[in-house]
């Protein structure tokens, strides 16, 4: 529970945009506070896990990690900007720690499921206590000076109406878990709390991919032959549209012909200056976060016509990946994210149906392949729907190699058990 709301509530919850964090919205969670919990949750979780039998799962597949967080460093080393590049590493190796341990923590499906019930309705709890009671803080102002255009979009205790829209739907698939696995009535509650409050965000593509993603868990749960066109097909296909909109004309205008705001919401301008950047260094990139708010880009004036200069991240995740870490980061990055689940998920469940918590996980780990094309997500060390991701990653290699119990045996015992 500790670590569920450290994601999901954070230590630093109604953030004010109109001050400091204006300028800087991951400012407020550098805090003392912050980091005194992040040392203390990890090293609890540390501990618990090497002594659990299943020890050998955290930190998996480890060739692979080793070659991703390897070339992570080399990159960062050759950066104009290693310590940026050290210190995100560091924070990026804990939380596939934290994640692979999460699942090892309940004793039962029912328990897991009644924990998860227990940590949403707490982070909705604060979302709508800030709504009613702390608008300023919890509902976007025309008198935030960075996008004042979002004025009356709620974002509860969260720094973002995307942040907040994207926290609503997997609440919303949290609850529909719990509708199967617990409490019928407190899962629709939760259901019903996360629609309501994603709607008021504002956050159309958030809205949009929450029935897109049940329908298209549904197909890959019951036809196989689809899981390939579904996972790689589907995020090949959606960032074709979306980045190749901004670069590419003829793409542009089928996005605009099919009623689609063909620059998502002004990320084309984004996405062209990380393409120009891209060209001048596609192997190696530029460090894992040395590109976006470094000196360079922040005090590059008018020597560079663009406003893109002033974006926090190229709100693409893969895009940011080969900006940052090069092609072989992205690649080493797809495999970690991409292929090795689909691999698991085949194993899972004898490939057949799937039970209620690989349903859960192949839910959050299809809505945010999909997101990834419009928020930089990858290896955001602060981010609940990064770690979420990471967490139904390691139960997918739980459930294929049957460490994880059955909904209907899991009463008594280990929900992973050795």
């Amino acid at each position: 529970m500790a670590v569920f709301l450290f994601f999901w509530v954070t230590t630093d919850p109604y953030v004010d945009l109109t001050g400091a964090a204006t300028l800087d919205p991951s400012a407020g969670a550098s805090n003392r506070l912050n980091q005194i919990a992040t040392l203390l949750i990890f090293g609890g979780m540390l501990l618990y896990g090497f002594l659990h039998p299943l020890r050998s799962i955290i930190l998996q597949p480890r060739w692979l990690l080793a070659a991703i967080f390897g070339w992570f460093l080399f990159t960062a080393l050759l950066s104009n900007h290693p310590t940026l590049g050290i210190k995100a590493l560091i924070l990026g190796i804990i939380v596939p720690i934290n994640a692979s341990i999460f699942l090892l923590l309940p004793s039962s499906e029912r328990q897991f499921a009644k924990l998860l019930a227990i940590g949403t309705l707490i982070m909705l709890g604060f979302a709508y206590f800030g709504v009613v009671f702390r608008p300023d803080v919890s509902i976007h102002q025309a008198s935030e000076l960075r996008e004042p255009m979002n004025a009356g979009f709620w974002r509860g205790h969260f720094t973002h109406k995307n942040g907040a829209a994207g926290a609503m739907v997997i609440g919303a698939f949290f609850g529909f878990y719990v509708m199967s696995v617990w409490s019928r009535m407190i899962g629709l509650v939760i259901v019903a709390l996360s629609c309501f409050f994603l709607v008021h965000t504002g956050g159309k593509s958030a809205s949009a991919m929450l029935p897109a993603v049940l329908v298209l868990a549904w197909l890959f749960e019951r036809f196989r032959s689809l899981r390939i066109p579904i996972a790689v097909g589907g995020v090949a296909a959606f960032n074709l549209l979306a980045v190749g909109a901004a670069v590419i004309a003829p793409f542009r205008e089928f996005v605009t012909g099919l009623g689609i705001d063909a620059t998502f919401t002004n990320r084309s301008d984004i996405w062209r200056f990380a393409f120009s950047a891209i060209s001048e260094n596609p192997i190696t990139g530029y460090g894992l976060k040395a590109f976006w708010q470094t000196r360079e880009l922040v005090y590059s004036g008018g020597s560079v016509e663009t406003w893109a200069v002033e974006a926090f991240n190229g709100h693409n995740a893969y895009l940011d990946m080969l900006l940052q870490t090069g092609i072989p980061g992205l690649v080493l990055t797809l495999i970690f994210v991409l292929f090795l689940p689909l691999r698991d998920l085949n194993r899972a469940d004898g490939g057949g149906a799937h039970s209620n918590v690989t349903r859960l996980f192949v839910r959050i780990w299809l809505y945010t392949l999909f997101n990834a094309g419009l928020e930089s997500i990858f290896f955001e060390s602060g981010s609940l729907l990064w770690f979420t991701f990471v967490v139904a990653l390691y139960g997918f290699r739980l459930r294929s190699q049957n460490l994880v119990s059955e909904p209907q045996g899991a009463r008594e015992g280990n929900f992973a058990h050795g």
